[in-house]
């Protein structure tokens, strides 16, 4: 479990690393310097390669996950289980208002599934053969259900949105601090052109600290977003298949073989206690079975 936070940090800090490693190749750093650049400046620049980056791997999320999946897009039905799911999602999808996902299953031995996509309108729903293998319809249509909530409900764009604000944050927080700890450590005096070695030290340091903060509050969004998508397949499969299906997944003892990149996607994630439950993508099961029994 350790070794996959560990992992899922270490892919947001590469991603603000590589952002940070563009805008000085290209210069930026240094030309912004040179110029004076104010914050409204710095802040545009960091908003274009925070957000950049964030919109890309949406952009990118349905052909990574096709690729690092296998997952197999059901073009035409091959049998009843295939043509069930396609009307299943159809129907799901007409209830929420939302455009026709491309339905996929992938090989995997738990019980798991997930969606992505750039568009409400143009998204991906995939499941796993352990799912359909160890769930009956009824519980099937319900994890199919809080899939569709997801993509209704704009999650991955929303997810999108914070995880490009918080790069921003971080790279701009990161220079403005740095700036201040060059000056200090140069006695106040003004550097032409890039700053100094307090500054490039102080920025490494703070981007991987803010770095961590960042991922904290994306998890907690993510955490979030599973209870309003467990409502909405209790909508429209019904809540006594929603709670069942929650309950079948508990099964998973939070194992997933879903890549690092997607789990935050799939509807059954990690577990953990203490500090590390910072940077679960997914609330405990039990937590999501008493919110549906106690909606009203």
């Amino acid at each position: 479990m350790f070794k996959r936070i560990a992992l899922f940090i270490a892919t947001n800090l590469a991603v603000i690393f590589l952002l940070s490693a563009v805008c000085h190749l290209l210069g930026i750093d240094q030309w912004a310097s040179q110029r004076g650049m104010g914050l409204g400046g710095l802040i545009v620049f960091a908003a274009v390669f925070g957000m950049g980056g964030a919109f890309i791997s949406l952009a990118m999320s349905k052909w990574m996950a096709k690729m690092s999946t296998g997952a197999k897009v059901i073009t035409e039905p091959r049998n009843e289980t295939e043509r069930w799911l396609i009307d299943t999602v159809r129907r799901h999808a007409d209830k929420a208002g939302i455009g026709m996902p491309e339905v996929a299953v992938y090989d995997a031995p738990e019980m798991n599934a997930f969606a992505t996509g750039m568009t409400r309108n143009s998204s991906l729903v995939a499941v796993s053969t352990g799912l359909l293998q160890q769930m009956d319809r009824e519980q099937v249509s319900a994890v199919l259900g809080h899939e569709i909530g997801h993509v209704a409900n704009g999650d991955m764009v929303t997810l999108t949105l914070i995880q490009g604000v918080l790069n921003t944050l971080v790279i701009v927080l990161a220079r403005i601090v740095g700036r201040v700890v060059d000056s200090w450590l140069s006695g106040g005096r003004e550097r032409d052109g890039e700053g100094g070695i307090g500054y490039f030290v102080t920025v490494m340091i703070l981007q991987i600290i803010f770095g961590l903060f960042a991922s904290m509050i994306v998890m907690w969004f993510s955490r979030w977003r599973e209870f309003r998508a467990d409502a909405a397949g209790a909508n429209l499969a019904g809540r006594a298949s929603m709670i069942s299906a929650l309950q079948r997944l508990s099964g998973n003892h939070g194992d997933t073989t879903l890549p690092q990149t997607i789990q935050a996607f799939g509807i059954s994630g990690q577990l953990a206690s203490g500090f590390k439950r910072l940077f679960m993508s997914h609330p405990p099961i039990e937590e999501r079975i008493k919110a549906l029994q106690n909606a009203q």
